[in-house]
């Protein structure tokens, strides 16, 4: 008898146990979305009275005067222009503002990386709210890999944030990055990584991919100056032999290289190694944006962090970096001419997070793009440096379902960008009007 009941006991076990593994999943909600008007930066077509299907979190149909399925949570925004999530491809989460050496310092020096990643928290729901549903992060700023942990936390639905890409620490050499100037007795921190000699650029790579990068990034010039004939000259960094030793690791494990290369031998150098995104590019020849359309280098121009700090760095007694706004927007527009893939970053972070990044667009627009090409680098052309094309950059089924809507035209009026009053990431509404 007890050896019948202890059989039935554990046939009873079993069967909570199998009830328990197969327990259903949770239902996936219909969500559809109506757009008065839908912006498709892929191909340059508006389209009308647009009804987009969402299942969970990814795009189901995408149709012109359709009818919502039965069932589904309805928002409407009839009297708004929808578009793809937008994408920054060049943010500092951990860093909030350095127009000038001491406002860096001060988060370096007396902030620890715990507070800092506090305020990281406060930077990645802005940009999210700001319309921003992917970003990458290019470094830390001397917070180590506290980007890593916030790429975690957002995915983990810890906190709410874009989709991120992370460089963790940046690379530079000796000598030549903050934290600068300091009595030589005192061990300082520094916003880098310094590394030296070929070796360790590699060993560095496989440190910062272990630790949850997915970028790697490099400082590749420093000490700009305006040379007589136009030319914004530099003082490059790293050699020769120790770039190429950090693009050839990194491309040995399946990840890319951003290079801050603002001027002439910084930006050379890049290109020739191989790196996969030149930044900011303040001086970039006529050559080397050949080479980079050759090699299909992106072009990240970051326009308005430049205009942010030149004055305050010119009231340092850096003057150049005045000279330096007309140099750029001569550089865009014969990229641009050049047909070299222009994606949109903004080094936000550099600038205060309480400004909104989408001030970047007009500033595209002045230099030379259309209202449509500046939307296309931030969205098609951004996912396609983030190699994140399959789930991102336009509004189509089987993609996340990213997306931002304004009241007005863009194409008519880009500054309308700055005011984004809807914002869905992955099916989830985080911003709606009158939120």
């Amino acid at each position: 008898m007890m050896m019948k009941r202890a059989g039935l006991v554990f046939v009873l076990c079993l069967q909570a146990v199998f009830v328990f593994a197969q327990k259903p999943e949770p239902a996936v909600t219909t969500r559809a979305v109506r757009c008065g008007s839908l912006i498709d930066p892929a191909s340059g077509r508006v389209q009308r009275h647009v009804l987009i299907t969402i299942q969970g979190d990814r795009i189901k149909e995408v149709r012109e005067n359709a009818a919502p399925p039965a069932g589904a949570q309805v928002t409407d925004l009839s009297d708004h222009t929808c578009l793809p999530g937008l994408i920054d491809t060049h943010t500092h989460t951990l860093l909030q503002g350095d127009i000038t050496a001491q406002d860096y310092d001060v988060q370096l020096l007396k902030e620890s990386t715990a507070y800092r990643a506090i305020l990281g928290t406060r930077s990645v729901k802005r940009a999210l709210n700001y319309g921003f549903t992917t970003i990458r992060d290019l470094e830390t700023e001397g917070a180590y890999y506290a980007d890593a942990d916030l790429k975690k936390a957002i995915n983990n639905g810890v906190i709410p944030g874009p989709r991120m890409k992370v460089a963790t620490r940046a690379m530079d050499v000796t000598g030549a990055y903050p934290l600068q100037g300091y009595n030589w007795e005192i061990k300082v921190p520094h916003g880098v990584q310094l590394v030296d000699g070929p070796d360790a650029c590699r060993k560095a790579v496989r440190e910062e991919i272990s630790h949850g990068a997915d970028w790697i990034k490099v400082y590749s010039d420093r000490s700009y100056f305006l040379r007589p004939d136009g030319v914004l000259d530099d003082i490059p960094t790293f050699t020769m032999d120790e770039l190429r030793a950090i693009v050839d690791e990194a491309h040995r494990e399946h990840h890319k290289v951003a290079s801050h290369a603002m001027a002439l031998n910084g930006v050379h150098n890049s290109v020739e190694a191989g790196v996969d995104s030149i930044e900011h590019g303040n001086y970039i020849s006529d050559a080397d944006l050949k080479t980079m359309v050759r090699k299909g280098i992106y072009y990240v121009p970051t326009i308005y962090v430049g205009e942010y700090v030149a004055q305050g760095r010119a009231n340092a007694g850096a003057k150049v970096w005045l000279q330096m706004l007309k140099v750029h927007a001569d550089t865009f527009r014969r990229a641009l001419n050049a047909g070299v893939k222009i994606a949109f970053g903004t080094d936000v972070g550099g600038f205060d997070w309480g400004i909104d990044p989408a001030k970047e667009f007009p500033y595209m627009v002045k230099y030379g793009m259309t209202p449509m090409q500046a939307i296309r680098s931030a969205t098609v052309t951004a996912s396609e440096l983030l190699d994140m094309q399959n789930d991102v950059g336009t509004i189509a089924a089987g993609k996340y379902a990213d997306l931002v809507a304004v009241k007005g035209d863009p194409l008519s009026d880009i500054n309308l960008l700055q005011k984004i009053d809807f914002v869905m990431k992955g099916g989830e509404i985080y911003k709606s009007p009158g939120r």
